[in-house]
């Protein structure tokens, strides 16, 4: 079981009572690469976070007043070292510094607990937000790829795809800059 208090969040596994919250961001998701994660009845929220439970790499960022659900944080694991993540969070908690307080947070978890060497994130082109977390997070953007995935059709029917850049910090040098800001 995760549990994880920062000042202000609690970053914990998921739980049943998550759906709801977990609906009110994930009915209308912010970026193409979560459509198909979109929920349209409060029984597929339901049904998504008893998955989400299961996954120890599935965490819900909860506000630590209330443990009311505004977010969550994921991790994949890729042999040997390096882990991929993403974030989502609901756009009503927006602009209060939640995502980096939870983002730092969760890499640091990875880097120290689940032994990670390397941790990387893919960023839409259009998403400026998450770049900018990348960035604060101490992440460098190591390329784009064009074109390199489709989330949504274009008018037409065809594919849209979306250029994508590369993000990525090593353990050495999120932990030198973790070590910086304490």
């Amino acid at each position: 079981m995760i549990r994880i208090e920062t000042e202000r969040l609690i970053i914990r596994n998921f739980k049943e009572s998550d759906a709801s919250g977990l609906w009110d961001y994930l009915s209308q998701p912010r970026v193409n690469c979560f459509i198909d994660e979109k929920l349209n009845t409060i029984e597929d929220a339901v049904a998504n976070v008893k998955q989400r439970e299961k996954d120890e790499l599935q965490l819900a960022v909860c506000l630590k007043d209330d443990d009311k659900i505004i977010g969550n944080l994921f991790a994949r694991k890729e042999e040997p070292d390096t882990y991929s993540v993403g974030w989502q969070f609901n756009g009503k908690y927006e602009g209060k510094g939640y995502a980096r307080e939870a983002a730092s947070t969760y890499l640091s978890f990875l880097f120290k607990n689940k032994n990670a060497r390397r941790i990387y994130a893919y960023v839409e082109d259009t998403n400026l937000r998450s770049q900018k977390l990348c960035e604060r997070l101490g992440m460098r953007k190591e390329g784009c790829f064009k074109e390199f995935i489709s989330f949504t059709q274009n008018e037409d029917g065809t594919p849209r795809y979306e250029n994508t850049f590369q993000y990525a910090v090593l353990k050495k040098e999120f932990l030198l800059c973790d070590l910086d800001s304490e």
